[in-house]
């Protein structure tokens, strides 16, 4: 095996190890170390193999480093958010680009579900890979139980 370059979130971390996940290829590595890790950090980094068996990895080279914070909102979906979910069918998700820079996801939750909805984005690990792939830096889940709308905004800062 050779080394690997990336953009890598973290999905488990302990004193001595961590688990690490390219999120592009989704292409999970085992580290034999931690080197200060915690779960939901991202790294822009190079990982290789530990020799002699090839088993675990070990972080050879960091170039960025940022942590995603997930945020339960108590806004309400943005208007133009509802209007856009107004017109979709239940379960339809709808991905627009947010003015200036980052996305934002809108999706219509049948009757009853948006708050489970929003805890199943939440606790998703794809919802940190997918900011990661949008070098987002804060992730703001909004929902309105009245009109069954959830908006997920991945957001630079």
């Amino acid at each position: 095996m050779t080394e690997t370059t990336g953009t890598f979130v973290v999905t488990h971390a302990e004193s001595d190890s961590a688990v690490v996940r390219d999120v592009e290829t989704a292409q999970v590595h085992t580290l034999a170390s931690n080197p200060g890790l915690e779960v939901r950090d991202v790294l822009e980094a190079t990982v290789a193999p530990e020799p002699p068996l090839e088993v675990t990895w070990q972080v050879i080279d960091v170039e960025d480093r940022r942590s995603i914070d997930l945020v339960d909102s108590d806004l309400e979906p943005t208007q133009e958010s509802k209007a856009v979910a107004a017109d979709a069918d239940v379960g339809d998700l709808i991905q627009r680009e947010r003015a200036g820079t980052g996305e934002i996801h809108v999706f219509r939750a049948p009757e009853g579900e948006v708050e489970t909805a929003a805890q199943d984005v939440l606790e998703d690990e794809e919802t940190i890979a997918r900011a990661a792939r949008l070098e987002a830096v804060r992730v703001e889940v909004r929902r309105s139980a009245d009109d069954g709308v959830l908006s997920v905004r991945y957001l630079p800062d």
